[in-house]
């Protein structure tokens, strides 16, 4: 075969291309760390470095992101839940403190006055917030668990449900008269002759008081899918709360958010699975918990044209991805949390402590007129028929405060032990959360280590083949420049 100088200058460049290549290719690694500019250079390592860089960015998401936000979160929610347990523990020295016999009414007006500071700040600590979404209300996070004012712009329709369980013996005073019964103006004054006395009933006690008064149609129990009739009636009728032979209606009062039960009905519904009451309230007071939060109801403003909402009443978990197909909720619901229960309660004694109080001053008031120079003897005789039955009334009533006072106490308790355990459910949340952080921080240093032996380039060996090479290069270089001199020109 002839070979020409054209043909050797051209495989001369040609290798000494070659070399070059390899040489920059070293040069590339030894620059930037890496095997490969290209995928085309080696496509199983691009392909595995995809892969990798996806894991890698997705572990990052859930170790760098998700985890810390979750944390903050729950951060936040145990915060709120610590310090309304320091209060419900506050709430209950003061019914022990309110149950002691020695204590006077004005020091029971004290206690009383202290509970309900208590109690808001409990429902306050209900619209605690973490980066403007609050914590215990689902899915709703931008609405507030409670009325942050008191307001009266929206009708709500409420369903709420309870089982037979829930009816509770009360114990109530019947009875009686007052000094406004008192007419000083007729020759007897009047006859007081009706003595007051204890009488127990049952009672279901709705989440809200101060209902809208609806007619007997408008009210709507329902006990196992059955309907039963019900009389609509106010606290303050006389016979609210007795029940004559035979007659056995139920009763709703709308001002207290009370239904009334005689004896034969708690014995017929007091097994009943479910007992659906529906009723109606267009007035609440800052602090009041917000029903869309616990019930099946509707809402509707009271301005023209306004829409109706309705809301299911769900579970509502938020739950972020923690790790590859793995989740863990992260919020704590209003309904594990916070309950109607505790300011009903307060509530409830407030008014029993005010009627002792007005008892109390109304038999000062009849003390007064026993002393005045001008009654007369019919008079002075019905007054003190009055004050002794004001103090027979007074007896009772205080009683009934004891009462109150021990079971709030016992509620206290019940509201306590629902929120520690929510605070243990948060508790052992938490604790999963860092282990799955732990296991992703040595998955993190794991996958950066497969990555980087899946694509950095090994420097001593790098450097050691880019020696090597740029000997090749240069010898080449050498020997191209000897071959391209000889010519024949060099042998004549």
């Amino acid at each position: 075969m002839r070979i020409t100088n054209k043909m050797m200058t051209n495989n001369a460049l040609s290798n000494i291309n070659k070399n070059k290549v390899s040489l920059s290719k070293l040069e590339y690694q030894y620059s930037t760390g890496k095997k490969i500019q290209r995928p085309s250079e080696d496509p199983v390592v691009a392909v595995r470095a995809l892969k990798l860089r996806k894991n890698l960015d997705e572990l990052n998401q859930y170790y760098e992101r998700n985890i810390p936000d979750a944390k903050s979160w729950m951060d936040t929610t145990e915060g709120a839940l610590t310090n309304i347990n320091t209060t419900l523990t506050t709430i209950y020295q003061q019914f022990t403190q309110g149950s002691n016999d020695a204590l006077s009414t004005t020091d029971r007006v004290a206690i009383i006055e202290t509970l309900m500071q208590l109690k808001n700040q409990i429902y306050q600590e209900g619209n605690t917030n973490y980066a403007g979404r609050y914590v215990f209300t689902g899915y709703k996070t931008d609405t507030s668990l409670t009325f942050t004012e008191d307001t009266s712009d929206t009708v709500y329709n409420i369903k709420e449900t309870f089982a037979g369980s829930d009816i509770t013996p009360l114990s109530v005073v019947t009875g009686g008269s007052t000094l406004s019964d008192y007419d000083p103006t007729t020759s007897n004054g009047t006859s007081f002759t009706e003595t007051p006395q204890t009488a127990q009933v049952y009672r279901l006690r709705l989440a809200y008081d101060n209902l809208v008064q609806p007619t007997t149609d408008q009210i709507q129990i329902m006990v196992d899918g059955n309907p039963v009739d019900v009389n609509v009636v106010a606290s303050g009728d006389k016979d609210a709360y007795v029940f004559a032979a035979g007659d056995d209606t139920p009763r709703f009062i709308a001002d207290t958010g009370e239904i009334i039960f005689p004896k034969s009905q708690f014995d017929q519904f007091s097994t009943a699975k479910t007992i659906e009451v529906s009723y109606t309230k267009d007035e609440f007071k800052q602090y009041d918990l917000r029903p869309e939060h616990y019930f099946e109801c509707d809402a509707t403003g009271k301005a023209a044209g306004s829409q109706t909402v309705f809301y299911k009443n769900e579970d509502q978990q938020i739950q972020y991805e923690i790790n590859f197909g793995q989740k863990l909720t992260i919020n704590t619901q209003a309904k594990d949390a916070f309950t109607h229960t505790m300011a009903r309660e307060i509530n409830e004694l407030y008014n029993v402590v005010l009627k002792v109080e007005d008892i109390e001053n109304q038999i000062s008031a009849v003390t007064d007129k026993l002393k005045e120079a001008n009654i007369s003897d019919d008079q002075k005789e019905a007054l003190t028929n009055l004050k002794e039955a004001l103090e027979v009334e007074l007896v009772l009533q205080e009683k009934i405060m004891q009462e109150t006072f021990s079971k709030g106490m016992t509620t206290t308790e019940q509201v306590q032990n629902n929120l520690n355990a929510s605070v243990a459910e948060l508790g052992s949340k938490y604790v999963r959360l860092e282990l799955v952080e732990d296991r992703l921080s040595t998955q993190q240093t794991e996958f950066e280590e497969l990555l980087s032996t899946n694509e950095d380039a090994d420097l001593v060996e790098t450097i050691i083949k880019f020696t090597a090479q740029e000997t090749v290069y240069n010898a080449s270089l050498s020997v191209a420049s000897k071959v391209s001199r000889n010519t024949l020109l060099d042998f004549i």
